[in-house]
């Protein structure tokens, strides 16, 4: 598999893709030409042939729901997105009680006199860790029954409202081989094209094998790991072609005070997206500060005429970190984020 380039991996794995129990399944994910979505004839965010998109996780801060999350699409102009929140509890996730019991155990040690320090898990009694066990039981088998036309609703509503999928952001590198399956088959029900997840060496070693299978990407995140000694993402890469990369421009400058364009130019054939924001160097005072784009340090402009000059098929997703004005919110400040990005293309 090492020897596959990344264009020619997914059409090649197609003869031993497994068949997937959920549907629709999208054909191909093969990136030979530029990312196009239904309805960017009646709005979007594809300017000189860059596909500027979003993150969800932008609008955290926002009234939460798929429903509410298509209304921002269209209010900002978006027409592309990676998913990174609300689809499990949109399909009636059992409810976590995780945090709650781990936060009544550590107000009980503490209680109690009991040292805890700081970060380390509190002991939990019989009855609260056979909660725990109950709960992770009953959303492997959520998630292992999940009736095909459920996803299906999903991405209609997306579909209707002109606004594609490329990325569902599951993290799934902990949970059981079953539900990795599971999480590559909705993703690509829901047209994505693969999944994120943060990089590690046990993460890519994990999900690979499924990218493979279910023909599809095992997309990784970076944050300040480039700028530890030795790190490389060469290793991760050999692994599979089927890994790819999801670069974060702005943690990779605001770390390293490196310039994002080179990684760019060397890596373009492994990089699925890009995480886009401006942040200050590690040499200004306040460093790596995430800032209103144009503020900051970050070379936003070199680096989207840089996608657009080479026709790198690269999609670029907002990822609004910055401090947000009361007078303003995070969906306003997106579209902001969207015309800055399109004065630049246009």
């Amino acid at each position: 598999m090492n020897t596959l380039s990344r264009r020619n991996f997914l059409s090649s794995s197609a003869a031993v893709l497994a068949t997937a129990s959920l549907s629709p399944i999208v054909g191909s994910c093969q990136r030979s030409s530029r990312p196009s979505f239904p309805g960017i004839d009646d709005f979007g965010s594809n300017f000189g042939g860059v596909q500027i998109g979003c993150t969800t996780y932008s609008w955290r801060n926002m009234p939460a729901g798929l429903e509410n999350t298509v209304k921002y699409c269209r209010e900002t102009g978006i027409n592309s997105i990676e998913l990174r929140m609300y689809l499990e509890e949109y399909l009636g996730v059992p409810e976590n009680p995780t945090q709650r019991i781990l936060r009544e155990a550590r107000e009980a040690q503490q209680a109690s006199g009991a040292p805890l320090e700081r970060g380390a898990r509190p002991e939990l009694t019989p009855e609260q860790q056979a909660e725990i066990d109950k709960y992770n039981a009953d959303l492997k088998a959520f998630r292992l029954g999940m009736p095909p036309e459920k996803i299906a609703a999903v991405k209609k509503m997306f579909d209707d409202a002109g606004v594609g999928i490329h990325i569902w952001k599951a993290t799934p590198a902990n949970w059981s081989d079953e539900e990795i399956d599971y999480a590559f088959k909705t993703a690509k029900a829901l047209g994505a094209k693969g999944i994120t997840e943060e990089i590690s060496e046990r993460a890519v070693a994990r999900m690979a094998p499924f990218a493979e299978k279910h023909n599809m990407y095992a997309i990784f995140h970076n944050h300040s790991q480039f700028a530890d000694p030795g790190f490389s993402v060469d290793p991760f890469l050999a692994v599979s072609p089927a890994v790819m990369l999801n670069f974060d421009v702005g943690h990779y400058f605001g770390t390293t005070g490196l310039n994002p364009c080179d990684f760019i130019r060397k890596y373009h054939e492994r990089i699925f997206s890009i995480h886009f924001k401006d942040k200050t160097g590690p040499n200004t005072n306040p460093a790596n500060k995430e800032l209103v784009w144009g503020q900051g340090e970050t070379p936003l402009k070199e680096i989207l005429l840089l996608i657009k000059r080479e026709g790198f098929p690269i999609y670029v997703d907002i990822e609004l970190e910055y401090d947000v004005n009361p007078w303003s919110d995070q969906v306003k400040e997106t579209k902001t984020c969207v015309q800055y990005a399109r004065n630049i293309l246009i």
